[in-house]
Formats: C-alpha cells, sequence, structure tokens
C-alpha cells in the first residue's frame, strides 16, 4: 500500500444523463460512448503512475460490477451517492483516508488528455500544504487533494457554475488551510470542449488517450463539428 491513492470520481454512463451539454451535437448513445472513452483513459493514465494507488469513486453505487469490469486488479471501488457533488467528494475522500492513505487526490473522470504530471505535482504540493485543487478554465476543478477530511470546504458551494474554485478557496482562507493549485486543465463538457479536445489530440503521441481517440474517429466528429 503507497502514501497516496488517487480517487477517479465517475458515474456510470447513462443514456439521456451523460453529457447532457453535447447534445446536439452528439446523439445521447454517442454521448455515452465518449463518456465511456473518457473513462477509461483517465482510469489508464492514473494507473500507470508509480507514486499512488488507484480508486474509483463510482455513482451509482450499484454499479460496481461495471466499473469492476474496467479498472485494473487491485482498484479500490468507493460507493458513493448525495445531492451534489460535494456530497461525494466528501465520502470519497473519507473512505479513502479511512483505507489508511495519507495522501489522497480525487479528479474528474472527463478530461482524458489530462497531463499525468499534474497529478504528481498535486501528491508533491501535499507535502507543504492542507488543500490542493487543479483549477478548472470553467470556473470550477478537475482536482482535489486533502491529507485529512476538512468537509466544510465543500459546503454552500454554488455547483457547476464558474464560482466553485473561488468559493472552495474562500473556504479554505476562513477555514485557515494552506491551499495550492496546479496548472489549469478543462473537461469536455460541450462542443466547445470536444472542439478543443480535437485539437490536443492531434498534438499528442498516438498512446496517449488511445480510447477517446478511437471513440471520436469513429464517430467522424471532425467533419461534423467544423
Amino acid at each position: 500500500m503507497k502514501e497516496t491513492v488517487f480517487v477517479i470520481m465517475a458515474k456510470q454512463p447513462q443514456v439521456g444523463k451523460t453529457k447532457t451539454r453535447l447534445y446536439p451535437a452528439l446523439t445521447p448513445e454517442e454521448a455515452i460512448a465518449l463518456s465511456e472513452a473518457m473513462i477509461l483513459d483517465t482510469i489508464e493514465m492514473a494507473a500507470a503512475l508509480a507514486e499512488a494507488d488507484l480508486a474509483v469513486a463510482i455513482t451509482p453505487p450499484a454499479a460496481r460490477r461495471y466499473f469492476k469490469a474496467i479498472t485494473p486488479l487491485g482498484t479500490h471501488l468507493l460507493p458513493v451517492e448525495g445531492e451534489g457533488m460535494g456530497d461525494c467528494l466528501s465520502q470519497a475522500i473519507q473512505e479513502a483516508l479511512r483505507l489508511g492513505y495519507r495522501k489522497v487526490l480525487a479528479l474528474n473522470s472527463d478530461g482524458p488528455t489530462l497531463p499525468g504530471e499534474y497529478l504528481k505535482q498535486a501528491a508533491l504540493y501535499l507535502d507543504q500544504v492542507e488543500l490542493v485543487l487543479g483549477p478548472g478554465y470553467d470556473g470550477g476543478y478537475y482536482l482535489v487533494g486533502m491529507k485529512h477530511m476538512h468537509a466544510g470546504i465543500f459546503d454552500g458551494i454554488s455547483w457547476s457554475t464558474d464560482r466553485v474554485l473561488s468559493q472552495t478557496l474562500e473556504r479554505a482562507q476562513n477555514a485557515g488551510l494552506r491551499a495550492a493549485l496546479t496548472p489549469p486543465w478543462y473537461d469536455v463538457d460541450t462542443p466547445d470542449d470536444l472542439r478543443r479536445l480535437q485539437g490536443d489530440l492531434a498534438q499528442l503521441p498516438v498512446e496517449r488517450a488511445v480510447h477517446t481517440r478511437r471513440c471520436l474517429s469513429d464517430l467522424h466528429l471532425k467533419s461534423r463539428l467544423g
């Protein structure tokens, strides 16, 4: 058992509920395929880093069989549920700490080109601070890291808005917690994000984000998105 664990926050894709902001650029079925591909790439990226063990916080809890089939042997599956992202993050981080990990880094599952170096950097930052956040270009964050549970960090946050990061940093300051930020990155939520993803993949080695790359090729998105 290593001192650090990467916890991927992942929902089982469901038609009509997954990546709906990509409609109508994608059909509901195509959004499912893309979501599954991004989850697979995120799992493989995190699993390849020797610095940490791997866990997946799964929603809904009944999705255990689905995630067990797509995760490496030895992956911790942490069922979480709640009214919002704050509840799920709190449960996932608490459970990982309960397992005995000293540093917990929870990350989104829809940024398939996220550099693994950012996760390594976040783990190192936790040696000096109590909270690490990975800023998103949309005002949220793709990563949160803690060594102890600070549940108040997630209280009263306007989730799914451009104020998530600023409000979280404000909570940390009010609690007297030292915080550090990794470089910014993006989630794939909108057609513009898809265009950016296509541009990134064109510049990256072909072995990066292979599932997402294959999915986009199968969907012929280059001609559809312009």
